[in-house]
Protein backbone atom coordinates (compact mmCIF):
# COMPACT_ATOMS: atom_id res chain seq x y z
CA UNK A 1 0.00 0.00 0.00
CA UNK A 2 1.27 3.48 -0.80
CA UNK A 3 1.96 6.27 1.47
CA UNK A 4 -1.09 8.43 -0.43
CA UNK A 5 -3.36 5.13 -0.97
CA UNK A 6 -3.19 5.00 3.47
CA UNK A 7 -3.74 8.50 3.68
CA UNK A 8 -6.59 8.11 1.83
CA UNK A 9 -7.99 5.71 4.52
CA UNK A 10 -7.65 7.46 7.12
CA UNK A 11 -9.16 10.63 5.65
CA UNK A 12 -12.88 11.33 4.83
CA UNK A 13 -13.88 11.87 1.00
CA UNK A 14 -11.82 14.51 -0.96
CA UNK A 15 -15.54 16.60 -1.42
CA UNK A 16 -15.64 17.11 2.51
CA UNK A 17 -12.11 18.06 2.20
CA UNK A 18 -12.30 20.31 -0.53
CA UNK A 19 -15.46 21.82 1.02
CA UNK A 20 -13.64 22.78 4.36
CA UNK A 21 -10.53 24.36 2.85
CA UNK A 22 -13.10 25.94 0.53
CA UNK A 23 -14.79 27.90 3.76
CA UNK A 24 -10.87 28.32 5.04
CA UNK A 25 -9.92 29.84 2.14
CA UNK A 26 -12.86 32.35 1.95
CA UNK A 27 -12.68 32.93 6.35
CA UNK A 28 -9.04 33.73 5.51
CA UNK A 29 -9.83 37.25 3.96
CA UNK A 30 -12.09 38.26 6.05
CA UNK A 31 -10.08 37.18 9.37
CA UNK A 32 -6.86 38.78 8.25
CA UNK A 33 -9.25 42.00 7.20
CA UNK A 34 -10.57 42.23 10.62
CA UNK A 35 -7.66 41.15 12.79
CA UNK A 36 -5.17 43.50 10.95
CA UNK A 37 -7.87 46.49 10.86
CA UNK A 38 -8.17 46.23 14.74
CA UNK A 39 -4.63 47.19 14.42
CA UNK A 40 -3.00 43.67 15.10
CA UNK A 41 0.76 43.88 15.15
CA UNK A 42 0.91 40.44 13.83
CA UNK A 43 -0.21 42.01 10.46
CA UNK A 44 2.52 45.10 10.52
CA UNK A 45 4.11 43.24 7.56
CA UNK A 46 2.41 40.39 6.44
CA UNK A 47 4.46 37.65 8.75
CA UNK A 48 3.79 36.76 11.90
CA UNK A 49 5.98 38.71 14.77
CA UNK A 50 6.70 37.50 17.94
CA UNK A 51 7.02 34.11 19.10
CA UNK A 52 4.66 30.97 18.43
CA UNK A 53 4.12 28.27 20.94
CA UNK A 54 6.97 25.77 19.97
CA UNK A 55 6.31 23.08 17.54
CA UNK A 56 6.30 19.30 19.80
CA UNK A 57 9.97 18.61 19.58
CA UNK A 58 11.56 14.86 20.39
CA UNK A 59 11.82 14.36 24.01
CA UNK A 60 12.09 17.48 26.39
CA UNK A 61 14.15 19.76 24.69
CA UNK A 62 11.16 22.09 23.85
CA UNK A 63 8.65 20.45 26.17
CA UNK A 64 10.15 22.08 28.69
CA UNK A 65 10.29 25.66 27.66
CA UNK A 66 6.83 25.35 25.39
CA UNK A 67 4.10 27.39 27.13
CA UNK A 68 0.72 25.21 27.70
CA UNK A 69 -1.30 28.02 27.02
CA UNK A 70 -1.89 30.52 24.51
CA UNK A 71 0.76 33.82 24.93
CA UNK A 72 -1.16 36.95 26.00
CA UNK A 73 -2.16 39.50 23.12
CA UNK A 74 -0.03 42.26 24.56
CA UNK A 75 3.57 42.11 23.98
CA UNK A 76 5.25 44.11 26.56
CA UNK A 77 3.17 43.82 29.11
CA UNK A 78 5.45 42.71 32.29
CA UNK A 79 4.35 39.99 34.74
CA UNK A 80 5.19 38.90 38.60
CA UNK A 81 7.27 36.08 39.00
CA UNK A 82 4.91 33.93 40.52
CA UNK A 83 5.12 29.65 40.90
CA UNK A 84 2.54 27.66 41.56
CA UNK A 85 2.70 24.06 43.28
CA UNK A 86 -0.47 21.49 43.17
CA UNK A 87 -0.47 20.74 46.76
CA UNK A 88 -3.13 18.14 46.13
CA UNK A 89 -1.68 16.42 43.26
CA UNK A 90 0.78 13.16 44.04
CA UNK A 91 4.26 13.15 42.55
CA UNK A 92 4.40 10.12 39.87
CA UNK A 93 7.52 9.03 40.65
CA UNK A 94 6.28 5.98 42.77
CA UNK A 95 4.58 4.84 39.22
CA UNK A 96 6.51 2.10 37.44
CA UNK A 97 5.87 -1.38 35.61
CA UNK A 98 8.09 -3.60 37.14
CA UNK A 99 7.52 -3.98 41.18
CA UNK A 100 10.25 -4.81 43.67
CA UNK A 101 9.57 -8.78 43.79
CA UNK A 102 10.48 -8.70 39.89
CA UNK A 103 13.56 -6.34 39.88
CA UNK A 104 14.66 -7.54 42.93
CA UNK A 105 15.56 -3.70 43.52
CA UNK A 106 14.14 -2.75 47.07
CA UNK A 107 11.44 0.32 46.66
CA UNK A 108 13.95 3.30 48.26
CA UNK A 109 16.19 3.24 45.89
CA UNK A 110 15.63 6.60 44.73
CA UNK A 111 13.98 7.98 48.43
CA UNK A 112 17.51 8.91 49.75
CA UNK A 113 18.82 11.34 46.96
CA UNK A 114 17.57 14.51 45.77
CA UNK A 115 15.92 14.86 42.63
CA UNK A 116 17.91 17.27 41.29
CA UNK A 117 20.87 15.06 41.25
CA UNK A 118 19.12 11.70 40.21
CA UNK A 119 17.18 13.46 37.09
CA UNK A 120 20.83 14.76 35.78
CA UNK A 121 22.39 11.16 36.37
CA UNK A 122 19.42 9.96 34.42
CA UNK A 123 19.85 11.94 31.47
CA UNK A 124 23.36 11.89 31.43
CA UNK A 125 23.13 7.82 30.97
CA UNK A 126 24.63 6.75 27.79
CA UNK A 127 22.39 4.87 25.50
CA UNK A 128 24.71 3.47 23.13
CA UNK A 129 26.44 1.23 25.63
CA UNK A 130 26.38 -2.93 26.45
CA UNK A 131 23.97 -4.67 25.82
CA UNK A 132 23.52 -5.68 30.08
CA UNK A 133 23.93 -2.15 30.97
CA UNK A 134 21.14 -1.63 28.61
CA UNK A 135 18.57 -3.96 29.76
CA UNK A 136 19.50 -3.20 33.74
CA UNK A 137 19.07 1.25 32.58
CA UNK A 138 15.42 0.22 31.32
CA UNK A 139 14.85 -2.05 34.93
CA UNK A 140 15.55 0.90 36.44
CA UNK A 141 13.42 3.49 34.63
CA UNK A 142 10.72 0.69 34.88
CA UNK A 143 10.72 0.06 38.51
CA UNK A 144 8.54 0.59 40.90
CA UNK A 145 9.90 2.90 43.54
CA UNK A 146 9.10 5.77 45.97
CA UNK A 147 10.13 9.32 45.78
CA UNK A 148 13.41 10.73 45.76
CA UNK A 149 14.25 12.98 49.00
CA UNK A 150 12.47 16.16 47.76
CA UNK A 151 9.94 14.95 45.28
CA UNK A 152 7.50 17.69 44.53
CA UNK A 153 4.20 17.69 42.66
CA UNK A 154 5.87 17.39 38.66
CA UNK A 155 7.37 14.43 38.84
CA UNK A 156 10.22 15.37 37.40
CA UNK A 157 12.54 11.93 37.87
CA UNK A 158 9.03 10.16 36.37
CA UNK A 159 9.56 12.33 33.39
CA UNK A 160 13.39 11.70 33.10
CA UNK A 161 12.75 8.19 33.21
CA UNK A 162 10.10 8.55 30.30
CA UNK A 163 13.05 10.38 28.40
CA UNK A 164 15.66 7.88 28.79
CA UNK A 165 13.58 5.02 28.26
CA UNK A 166 12.19 7.36 24.41
CA UNK A 167 16.11 7.95 24.08
CA UNK A 168 16.59 3.66 24.36
CA UNK A 169 13.88 3.47 21.29
CA UNK A 170 11.47 1.70 24.25
CA UNK A 171 8.45 2.59 22.84
CA UNK A 172 5.70 0.80 24.14
CA UNK A 173 7.07 0.54 27.55
CA UNK A 174 7.04 4.19 27.83
CA UNK A 175 3.99 4.63 26.22
CA UNK A 176 2.23 2.12 29.04
CA UNK A 177 4.30 4.28 31.69
CA UNK A 178 2.86 7.17 30.52
CA UNK A 179 -0.78 5.66 30.39
CA UNK A 180 -0.31 4.52 34.07
CA UNK A 181 0.53 7.81 35.33
CA UNK A 182 -2.09 9.15 33.95
CA UNK A 183 -0.96 12.23 31.31
CA UNK A 184 -2.81 14.58 32.67
CA UNK A 185 -0.28 17.20 32.83
CA UNK A 186 0.94 19.09 29.93
CA UNK A 187 4.68 17.99 29.92
CA UNK A 188 3.48 14.56 30.61
CA UNK A 189 0.74 14.98 27.29
CA UNK A 190 3.39 15.82 25.10
CA UNK A 191 5.32 12.94 25.88
CA UNK A 192 2.21 10.50 25.11
CA UNK A 193 1.15 12.31 22.16
CA UNK A 194 4.65 12.36 20.58
CA UNK A 195 4.73 8.34 21.30
CA UNK A 196 1.30 7.91 20.05
CA UNK A 197 2.35 9.43 16.75
CA UNK A 198 5.02 7.06 16.09
CA UNK A 199 3.13 3.67 17.21
CA UNK A 200 0.00 4.66 15.19
CA UNK A 201 -1.95 5.15 18.20
CA UNK A 202 -2.57 8.97 18.44
CA UNK A 203 -6.78 8.37 17.96
CA UNK A 204 -6.61 8.07 21.63
CA UNK A 205 -4.46 11.36 22.50
CA UNK A 206 -6.54 13.54 19.75
CA UNK A 207 -9.72 11.86 21.70
CA UNK A 208 -8.07 13.61 25.31
CA UNK A 209 -7.24 16.52 23.63
CA UNK A 210 -10.91 16.85 22.02
CA UNK A 211 -12.29 16.75 25.78
CA UNK A 212 -9.39 19.20 27.62
CA UNK A 213 -8.01 21.40 24.44
CA UNK A 214 -5.85 23.28 26.60
CA UNK A 215 -3.60 20.39 27.25
CA UNK A 216 -2.75 20.71 23.43
CA UNK A 217 0.90 20.47 22.87
CA UNK A 218 0.53 22.90 20.27
CA UNK A 219 -1.96 24.57 17.80
CA UNK A 220 -0.41 22.45 14.90
CA UNK A 221 -1.49 18.91 17.51
CA UNK A 222 -4.71 20.85 17.88
CA UNK A 223 -5.22 21.19 14.20
CA UNK A 224 -3.71 17.53 13.56
CA UNK A 225 -6.40 16.34 16.02
CA UNK A 226 -9.41 17.95 14.88
CA UNK A 227 -9.13 16.49 11.26
CA UNK A 228 -8.27 13.18 12.82
CA UNK A 229 -11.58 13.31 14.47
CA UNK A 230 -13.31 14.32 11.06
CA UNK A 231 -13.95 18.10 12.14
CA UNK A 232 -12.53 19.70 9.07
CA UNK A 233 -14.01 22.86 8.94
CA UNK A 234 -13.21 23.53 12.63
CA UNK A 235 -9.53 22.27 11.55
CA UNK A 236 -8.89 25.12 8.49
CA UNK A 237 -10.80 27.93 10.57
CA UNK A 238 -7.93 27.04 13.64
CA UNK A 239 -5.71 26.96 11.17
CA UNK A 240 -6.63 30.48 9.78
CA UNK A 241 -6.95 32.21 12.97
CA UNK A 242 -3.61 31.18 14.53
CA UNK A 243 -1.77 31.87 11.12
CA UNK A 244 -3.22 35.27 11.58
CA UNK A 245 -2.52 35.70 15.31
CA UNK A 246 1.47 34.79 14.05
CA UNK A 247 0.45 31.02 16.15
CA UNK A 248 2.04 28.96 13.36
CA UNK A 249 4.73 29.86 11.22
CA UNK A 250 4.67 29.50 7.72
CA UNK A 251 6.15 25.73 7.40
CA UNK A 252 3.47 24.68 9.59
CA UNK A 253 1.38 26.28 7.11
CA UNK A 254 2.26 24.95 5.00
CA UNK A 255 2.18 21.39 5.63
CA UNK A 256 -1.17 21.86 7.74
CA UNK A 257 -2.70 23.01 4.19
CA UNK A 258 -1.10 20.03 2.58
CA UNK A 259 -2.08 17.60 5.54
CA UNK A 260 -5.98 18.68 5.12
CA UNK A 261 -6.31 18.18 1.88
CA UNK A 262 -2.96 16.74 -0.29
CA UNK A 263 -5.08 16.64 -3.81
CA UNK A 264 -4.94 20.72 -3.91
CA UNK A 265 -1.28 20.51 -4.31
CA UNK A 266 -0.99 17.45 -6.69
CA UNK A 267 1.94 18.77 -8.97
CA UNK A 268 3.72 21.39 -6.90
CA UNK A 269 7.43 20.46 -5.45
CA UNK A 270 8.03 18.48 -2.02
CA UNK A 271 8.35 20.78 0.92
CA UNK A 272 11.70 21.49 2.11
CA UNK A 273 12.72 19.03 4.99
CA UNK A 274 11.97 20.85 8.34
CA UNK A 275 14.84 21.96 10.24
CA UNK A 276 14.05 20.00 13.62
CA UNK A 277 11.95 17.33 12.98
CA UNK A 278 8.81 16.41 15.49
CA UNK A 279 7.10 13.37 15.31
CA UNK A 280 3.81 15.21 14.41
CA UNK A 281 5.93 16.40 11.00
CA UNK A 282 7.08 13.18 10.44
CA UNK A 283 3.43 12.04 10.55
CA UNK A 284 1.92 14.37 8.62
CA UNK A 285 5.01 14.57 5.96
CA UNK A 286 4.41 10.96 5.73
CA UNK A 287 0.80 11.27 5.49
CA UNK A 288 1.01 13.74 2.21
CA UNK A 289 3.49 11.22 0.45
CA UNK A 290 6.75 12.78 0.94
CA UNK A 291 8.05 10.89 4.12
CA UNK A 292 11.27 11.89 6.11
CA UNK A 293 14.47 9.43 6.53
CA UNK A 294 14.57 8.10 9.59
CA UNK A 295 18.37 7.09 9.80
CA UNK A 296 19.64 10.99 11.14
CA UNK A 297 16.54 10.87 13.60
CA UNK A 298 16.24 10.30 16.72
CA UNK A 299 16.32 6.08 17.61
CA UNK A 300 12.19 5.63 18.26
CA UNK A 301 11.57 7.19 14.90
CA UNK A 302 13.02 3.90 13.34
CA UNK A 303 10.08 2.14 14.60
CA UNK A 304 7.92 3.80 12.18
CA UNK A 305 9.89 1.57 9.35
CA UNK A 306 9.07 -1.14 11.25
CA UNK A 307 5.38 -0.85 9.53
CA UNK A 308 4.28 -2.94 6.77
CA UNK A 309 4.23 -0.45 4.20
CA UNK A 310 7.82 0.60 4.29
CA UNK A 311 10.09 -0.73 1.56
CA UNK A 312 12.06 -4.10 2.65
CA UNK A 313 14.77 -2.31 3.22
CA UNK A 314 13.72 0.18 5.40
CA UNK A 315 12.68 -2.29 7.60
CA UNK A 316 15.75 -4.13 7.69
CA UNK A 317 17.63 -0.66 8.18
CA UNK A 318 15.43 0.06 11.70
CA UNK A 319 15.54 -3.30 12.56
CA UNK A 320 19.44 -3.95 12.89
CA UNK A 321 19.15 0.50 14.54
CA UNK A 322 16.68 -0.75 17.15
CA UNK A 323 18.62 -3.94 17.48
CA UNK A 324 21.57 -2.22 18.80
CA UNK A 325 19.53 -0.69 21.62
CA UNK A 326 17.61 -3.89 22.63
CA UNK A 327 14.74 -1.83 21.59
CA UNK A 328 12.94 -4.62 19.35
CA UNK A 329 12.84 -8.37 20.03
CA UNK A 330 15.02 -11.13 18.28
CA UNK A 331 11.76 -12.54 16.91
CA UNK A 332 11.40 -9.41 15.16
CA UNK A 333 14.75 -9.89 13.95
CA UNK A 334 14.60 -12.90 12.48
CA UNK A 335 11.09 -12.29 11.14
CA UNK A 336 12.25 -9.12 8.93
CA UNK A 337 15.88 -11.06 8.03
CA UNK A 338 13.96 -13.73 6.67
CA UNK A 339 10.33 -12.07 4.94
CA UNK A 340 11.77 -11.81 1.57
CA UNK A 341 14.59 -13.01 -1.03
CA UNK A 342 17.18 -10.57 -1.16
CA UNK A 343 17.00 -8.81 -5.27
CA UNK A 344 20.57 -7.05 -4.57
CA UNK A 345 23.92 -7.95 -2.84
CA UNK A 346 26.33 -6.06 -0.44
CA UNK A 347 25.71 -4.52 2.89
CA UNK A 348 22.14 -5.22 4.53
CA UNK A 349 21.36 -7.67 1.60
CA UNK A 350 24.53 -9.72 2.37
CA UNK A 351 23.94 -9.89 5.84
CA UNK A 352 19.58 -11.00 5.20
CA UNK A 353 21.14 -13.56 2.81
CA UNK A 354 23.75 -15.34 5.24
CA UNK A 355 20.83 -14.91 8.36
CA UNK A 356 18.29 -16.79 5.99
CA UNK A 357 20.60 -19.59 4.73
CA UNK A 358 21.65 -20.33 8.55
CA UNK A 359 18.06 -20.16 9.67
CA UNK A 360 17.54 -23.22 7.56
CA UNK A 361 20.65 -24.77 8.53
CA UNK A 362 19.46 -24.81 11.91
CA UNK A 363 15.75 -25.44 11.41
CA UNK A 364 17.11 -29.11 9.22
CA UNK A 365 19.53 -29.35 12.39
CA UNK A 366 21.78 -30.49 9.90
CA UNK A 367 25.40 -29.84 11.60
CA UNK A 368 27.19 -29.91 8.34
CA UNK A 369 25.63 -26.89 6.87
CA UNK A 370 25.30 -24.91 10.84
CA UNK A 371 28.87 -25.23 10.50
CA UNK A 372 28.88 -24.09 7.07
CA UNK A 373 26.58 -20.96 7.64
CA UNK A 374 27.32 -20.14 10.92
CA UNK A 375 30.30 -18.00 10.38
CA UNK A 376 28.96 -15.82 7.25
CA UNK A 377 25.67 -15.49 9.87
CA UNK A 378 28.08 -14.79 13.24
CA UNK A 379 29.88 -12.06 10.93
CA UNK A 380 26.31 -10.48 9.85
CA UNK A 381 25.32 -10.40 13.27
CA UNK A 382 28.92 -9.43 14.38
CA UNK A 383 28.62 -6.19 12.04
CA UNK A 384 24.75 -4.83 12.95
CA UNK A 385 25.88 -5.29 16.43
CA UNK A 386 23.11 -7.72 16.59
CA UNK A 387 24.73 -10.24 18.90
CA UNK A 388 22.44 -11.12 22.17
CA UNK A 389 19.20 -11.00 19.59
CA UNK A 390 21.19 -13.86 17.97
CA UNK A 391 21.89 -15.34 21.11
CA UNK A 392 18.40 -15.19 22.16
CA UNK A 393 17.58 -16.71 19.26
CA UNK A 394 20.16 -19.67 18.32
CA UNK A 395 22.22 -19.88 21.50
CA UNK A 396 20.66 -22.90 23.20
CA UNK A 397 20.17 -24.71 20.17
CA UNK A 398 23.73 -24.36 19.30
CA UNK A 399 24.93 -26.06 22.08
CA UNK A 400 23.08 -29.28 20.76
CA UNK A 401 24.85 -30.15 17.82
CA UNK A 402 28.09 -31.57 16.98
CA UNK A 403 30.64 -29.12 16.19
CA UNK A 404 34.07 -28.69 15.87
CA UNK A 405 36.52 -25.96 14.97
CA UNK A 406 35.47 -22.29 14.00
CA UNK A 407 32.35 -23.38 14.03
CA UNK A 408 31.92 -25.09 17.92
CA UNK A 409 34.42 -21.45 19.00
CA UNK A 410 31.67 -19.72 17.97
CA UNK A 411 28.72 -21.47 19.15
CA UNK A 412 30.33 -21.25 22.43
CA UNK A 413 30.65 -17.46 22.63
CA UNK A 414 27.24 -17.52 21.68
CA UNK A 415 26.00 -19.61 24.47
CA UNK A 416 27.52 -17.62 26.49
CA UNK A 417 25.78 -14.64 25.19
CA UNK A 418 22.64 -16.08 25.46
CA UNK A 419 20.34 -15.96 28.90
CA UNK A 420 21.98 -19.46 29.83
CA UNK A 421 25.65 -18.55 29.76
CA UNK A 422 26.44 -20.14 33.03
CA UNK A 423 25.24 -23.74 31.70
CA UNK A 424 26.95 -23.13 28.78
CA UNK A 425 30.08 -22.25 30.41
CA UNK A 426 29.47 -25.65 33.02
CA UNK A 427 28.85 -28.17 30.22
CA UNK A 428 32.01 -26.60 28.40
CA UNK A 429 34.06 -27.55 31.54
CA UNK A 430 33.20 -30.50 32.09
CA UNK A 431 33.30 -31.81 28.39
CA UNK A 432 36.92 -30.23 28.83
CA UNK A 433 36.44 -28.79 25.02
CA UNK A 434 39.55 -26.29 25.56
CA UNK A 435 37.43 -23.37 25.00
CA UNK A 436 38.63 -20.55 26.56
CA UNK A 437 38.34 -21.07 30.64
CA UNK A 438 38.83 -17.01 31.19
CA UNK A 439 35.29 -16.77 29.83
CA UNK A 440 34.02 -19.87 31.57
CA UNK A 441 35.13 -18.36 35.08
CA UNK A 442 33.40 -14.99 34.63
CA UNK A 443 30.28 -16.99 33.67
CA UNK A 444 30.75 -19.41 36.78
CA UNK A 445 31.40 -15.67 38.75
CA UNK A 446 35.03 -17.01 39.31
CA UNK A 447 37.56 -15.46 36.79
CA UNK A 448 39.41 -14.79 40.19
CA UNK A 449 41.17 -18.23 40.42
CA UNK A 450 42.85 -18.08 36.57
CA UNK A 451 45.33 -16.02 35.04
CA UNK A 452 45.08 -13.11 33.73
CA UNK A 453 46.83 -12.02 30.37
CA UNK A 454 45.89 -8.38 29.94
CA UNK A 455 44.73 -5.01 31.48
CA UNK A 456 41.21 -6.28 30.15
CA UNK A 457 41.11 -9.61 31.79
CA UNK A 458 42.93 -8.01 34.67
CA UNK A 459 39.99 -5.65 35.62
CA UNK A 460 37.78 -8.18 35.35
CA UNK A 461 39.59 -10.58 37.66
CA UNK A 462 39.80 -7.16 40.08
CA UNK A 463 36.05 -6.64 40.09
CA UNK A 464 35.37 -10.87 41.69
CA UNK A 465 37.64 -10.52 44.25
CA UNK A 466 37.14 -10.23 48.48
CA UNK A 467 37.36 -6.62 47.92
CA UNK A 468 34.37 -4.26 48.32
CA UNK A 469 33.42 -1.38 46.29
CA UNK A 470 34.95 1.80 45.94
CA UNK A 471 34.20 3.94 49.39
CA UNK A 472 32.60 7.00 47.16
CA UNK A 473 30.21 3.93 45.89
CA UNK A 474 29.96 2.32 48.91
CA UNK A 475 28.74 5.33 50.98
CA UNK A 476 25.84 6.08 48.63
CA UNK A 477 24.91 2.51 49.57
CA UNK A 478 25.13 3.18 53.07
CA UNK A 479 23.40 6.36 53.36
CA UNK A 480 20.57 4.45 51.49
CA UNK A 481 21.40 6.19 48.02
CA UNK A 482 20.83 2.52 46.02
CA UNK A 483 19.43 4.41 42.86
CA UNK A 484 22.21 6.73 42.67
CA UNK A 485 24.96 4.55 43.46
CA UNK A 486 23.96 2.77 40.35
CA UNK A 487 23.63 5.23 38.13
CA UNK A 488 27.08 6.30 38.64
CA UNK A 489 28.40 2.66 38.66
CA UNK A 490 26.50 2.61 35.21
CA UNK A 491 28.16 5.84 34.14
CA UNK A 492 31.78 4.47 35.46
CA UNK A 493 31.33 1.50 33.43
CA UNK A 494 31.05 2.97 30.16
CA UNK A 495 33.64 5.13 31.29
CA UNK A 496 35.66 2.19 31.60
CA UNK A 497 35.43 0.27 28.63
CA UNK A 498 36.84 3.18 26.91
CA UNK A 499 40.15 3.02 28.36
CA UNK A 500 39.94 3.67 32.23
CA UNK A 501 39.47 -0.11 32.96
CA UNK A 502 39.88 0.61 36.77
CA UNK A 503 36.63 2.30 36.49
CA UNK A 504 35.33 -1.13 34.97
CA UNK A 505 36.28 -2.98 38.14
CA UNK A 506 34.82 -0.50 40.48
CA UNK A 507 31.52 -0.51 38.94
CA UNK A 508 31.32 -4.63 38.50
CA UNK A 509 32.37 -4.80 42.46
CA UNK A 510 29.55 -2.23 43.13
CA UNK A 511 26.41 -4.50 41.00
CA UNK A 512 27.82 -7.96 42.57
CA UNK A 513 28.02 -6.47 46.32
CA UNK A 514 24.48 -5.18 46.09
CA UNK A 515 23.40 -8.59 44.61
CA UNK A 516 23.06 -7.72 41.07
CA UNK A 517 25.34 -11.06 40.06
CA UNK A 518 23.76 -11.78 36.51
CA UNK A 519 24.45 -8.16 35.54
CA UNK A 520 28.19 -8.06 36.41
CA UNK A 521 28.61 -11.52 34.40
CA UNK A 522 26.39 -10.39 31.62
CA UNK A 523 28.33 -6.76 31.06
CA UNK A 524 31.94 -8.49 32.06
CA UNK A 525 31.34 -11.36 29.12
CA UNK A 526 30.13 -8.78 26.57
CA UNK A 527 32.48 -6.35 27.44
CA UNK A 528 35.14 -9.51 26.37
CA UNK A 529 33.23 -11.15 23.48
CA UNK A 530 31.90 -8.22 21.83
CA UNK A 531 34.60 -5.83 21.68
CA UNK A 532 32.56 -2.68 21.80
CA UNK A 533 35.62 -0.05 22.98
CA UNK A 534 35.63 1.05 19.91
Amino acid sequence: MSVRSFFRLILPPRQKRSRALLRWKQIKSLATAVLCGAGTVVCAQGDPVGEPLSAIDWLSRSVETAPLFEPPAVGNATTPNVTVTPLDRPSKDPIGLLPSEVTGLPRDIWSGTAEAVLVDLVRAERVDTLPALQDFLKVLMLAEADPPLDAGGEGALFLARVDKLLDLGALEPAQSLIEQADPDTGPLFRRWFDVALLTGTEDNACDAMRDTPSIAPTFSARIFCLARNGDWSAAALTLNTHRVLGDITPQEEALLSRFLDPELYEGEPPLAAPARVSPLTFRMHAAIGEPLITANLPLAFSHADLQSTAAWKSQLEATERLARHGAVSENVLLQNYTARTPAASGGIWDRAAAMQRFDMAMTARDPADVARTLPDAWAAMRQARAEIQFAKLYGAALQELPLSGDPAVIAFEVGLLSPDYEAVANAAQEADAGFDPFLIGIAQGTPQNLPANSRQTQAIQDAFDSTPPPADLQSKVDDGKLGEALLRALALFEAGSEGDLRSVSDALKLLRSVGLEDVARRAALQLMILDRAT
